[in-house]
């Protein structure tokens, strides 16, 4: 694979209208997989119209794991309030399709320089909704960001809520438990701690230090997608909140990776985002696997064919 990565896509706006004529979507297509019955459509979240139709004729969904822009607010583009009450209308239109007893997962930053918005206010409106609380996860990234003045952020937020009584089954890391010595009765017997598991590895908890963020040298990187999730986290919550057959829901596909692991654990995922672009990533990513069992670029990019024949064709016109 060539080493021909691309520049953030949301600071590169030159390269991305030159993207936009290798995508298969317009604004409010939706691409229909003939292999599994996934969708993808470039649909605005909060039009629940488009999202009707996105979901048409489906079961309703076991599951959503929603991973919306929230550095909207970190970039003052939208107020706090403006934001929340656009968070509010995805998360109408992710209740709409949901089953009577379904999970749902939120992606949401912490902005530490600006009173740890949106997360507070966010978690606030949700008190306001049908879904009940259940845990704020934290995925622990290997690199941070800071200064010499305050503590190294490294922390991703992840927020745990429920409706009704959803299918849930715990998930366990690959690090083997260590600790002995701590004895329980169980059926007149006191037994060691690591006799009475259910794994010989360590439960994974709300402190997710385990998983890998994605970086440039991983095979599973997608150059030019600021936010990409690791494919190890999205696996992990299809594992514990939904059961092989599940429609899952992802109204904002950016990389694709909910998509991905939908595919990779025989689930079903209808997923959409506002930038053709991003969808064309998400079915390129998705068709790279089946043809490649490849997760990603790594140093490459989801258009570099097209780029270079691009080049080639307007070198040879020149």
């Amino acid at each position: 694979m060539r080493k021909d990565p691309l520049p953030r896509l949301d600071t590169a706006p030159e390269i991305h209208q030159k993207l936009l004529e290798f995508c298969r979507l317009k604004p409010g297509e939706i691409w229909c997989d003939p292999v599994k019955g996934h969708r993808v459509g470039c649909l605005d979240a909060t039009d629940n119209q488009q999202i009707n139709r996105l979901c048409e004729d489906s079961p309703a969904a076991s599951l959503a794991i929603q991973d919306p822009p929230y550095n909207l607010v970190a970039f003052e583009t939208r107020s706090v309030e403006e934001y929340i009450e656009w968070c509010r209308r995805w998360i109408d239109n992710s209740q709409a399709h949901l089953c009577e007893n379904s999970s749902f997962y939120v992606w949401l930053g912490a902005d530490q320089n600006n009173g740890f918005q949106p997360l507070p206010e966010f978690m606030l409106m949700m008190r306001q909704t049908s879904f009940a609380s259940r845990s704020f996860i934290t995925l622990r990234n290997q690199r941070g960001y800071g200064t010499q003045k305050n503590w190294m952020s490294v922390r991703q937020e992840l927020l745990f809520y429920t409706l009704g009584n959803p299918f849930f089954t715990p998930q366990y890391t690959e690090i083997p438990k260590s600790l002995k010595g701590y004895y329980k009765e169980i059926d007149g017997t006191f037994r060691e701690n690591l006799e009475r598991g259910h794994s010989p590895n360590i439960r994974a908890g709300n402190v997710w230090f385990d998983v890998q963020q994605v970086f440039y040298r991983m095979k599973e990187n997608v150059n030019g997608c600021y936010a990409q999730k690791p494919l190890r986290a999205i696996d992990r919550i299809l594992q514990a909140s939904s059961q092989p057959g599940d429609i899952v829901l992802d109204f904002f596909a950016h990389a694709g990776t909910t998509l991905l692991a939908a595919e990779m654990s025989e689930r079903v995922c209808l997923t959409s985002d506002i930038d053709p672009v991003f969808c064309e990533i998400t079915i390129r990513r998705l068709e790279q696997w089946r043809k490649n069992k490849l997760t990603g670029w790594q140093n490459s990019n989801p258009f570099s064919d097209d780029l270079l024949s691009s080049a080639e064709t307007n070198s040879a016109e020149g």
